[in-house]
């Protein structure tokens, strides 16, 4: 059983797939038990982007090893897996540019209840962690990973804005405070500031009723400026974020939440020598790596609510809706 996305929310389709071949040598097959949403699949789901075309959708997949083909030594039959974002793309600085090799994207995806991939398209999930939880950390959790500690060098002491209440910002909200980082963090809304601050915010601004938060930052620092921005809305943020960075911050472009294109204050940002970095996920190294920290973190990742595969129109009209705090999960088959 998968869902396929012919073009539009309301054009998806539960429809009955033949069940995954036999593995051959370097493969395993993978009984998925949970995904999770982002705002790239909805992208795609939505058709916004174009791409829907009968795909099977969704990056995100974590469940069970059924089998594994000849030579495959990491995994055994039992093990739980995490789906890989860019398959391809293993290890080193060569980054990907597209999504063409993207699972639920360019290639089918993991709304389904099996499949049968090379063994190096996942990685360990979490140990102790459920199918939903480890459904989290292929584009998420990973994104935050990557802009925090792979670009960013987070380190105990620093301080940390995010932004909004979706998955990747809660996330990094998480790691950031796990790691002995200050965190300031940004929403419209008073359930969720408190929200964040149970989480371990120790600043969190209301956007609507301070539009120049980011000045408001560089004062709930002393004058000083943040020494990192986890950048997710996009055109209309990014002036405001740049405010916050301190002279050299690092701010960590992943989102275009806001829109594709608009001004950017390029003066601002050279007087302050920032670094303005744009990046999509991470690597299958970053992902093992993220996965050791995520055991040594103890941290858990903060999901929403989480719908039935039928469901999945819903779940993305909860998502368009911005009600969610965290991730919003989806349940492919029982868990075992």
């Amino acid at each position: 059983m998968s869902i396929k996305a012919p073009g539009g929310l309301d054009s998806l389709v539960l429809a009955e797939v033949p069940e995954p071949r036999a593995p051959q040598a370097g493969e395993i097959t993978v009984r998925l038990h949970a995904t999770s949403l982002n705002f790239h699949d909805y992208r795609v789901c939505s058709a916004e982007n174009g791409a829907a075309d009968g795909r099977v959708p969704m990056a995100d997949g974590a469940g069970v090893v059924l089998a594994v083909g000849e030579g495959v030594q990491e995994y055994a039959v039992g093990d739980h897996v995490v789906a890989c974002f860019f398959p391809d793309w293993q290890d080193g600085v060569a980054r990907p540019s597209d999504f063409s090799r993207v699972p639920g994207d360019g290639i089918d995806g993991y709304a389904r209840e099996a499949v049968t991939r090379p063994a190096n398209w996942f990685t360990p999930a979490p140990k102790g962690w459920s199918h939903a939880q480890a459904a989290t950390i292929t584009t998420a959790g990973l994104t935050a990973w990557r802009a925090l500690v792979v670009d960013g060098g987070l380190k105990a002491g620093d301080t940390v804005a995010v932004l909004g209440t979706g998955g990747v910002s809660i996330y990094a909200l998480q790691l950031a405070k796990a790691m002995g980082a200050t965190v300031l963090a940004t929403t419209s809304s008073e359930a969720k500031m408190a929200q964040l601050k149970e989480l371990g915010a120790d600043h969190v601004i209301n956007y609507r009723k301070t539009p120049d938060w980011g000045v408001e930052m560089v004062r709930l620092t002393g004058g000083r400026g943040v020494d990192l921005v986890v950048e997710v809305g996009g055109p209309a943020t990014l002036a405001q974020s740049i405010a916050a960075g301190r002279p050299g911050a690092h701010l960590a472009l992943i989102g275009v939440l806001t829109g594709i294109s608009g001004e950017i204050p390029t003066a601002t940002l050279m007087r302050k020598q920032q670094r303005l970095q744009g990046l999509i996920v991470g690597s299958r190294q970053h992902q093992l790596d993220f996965v050791k920290a995520l055991e040594a973190l103890a941290i858990t990742p903060v999901i929403d609510r989480t719908f039935p595969l039928e469901e999945l129109a819903n779940a993305f009209r909860h998502q368009e809706s911005g009600a969610h705090f965290g991730k919003i999960c989806v349940t492919l088959s029982p868990e075992s």
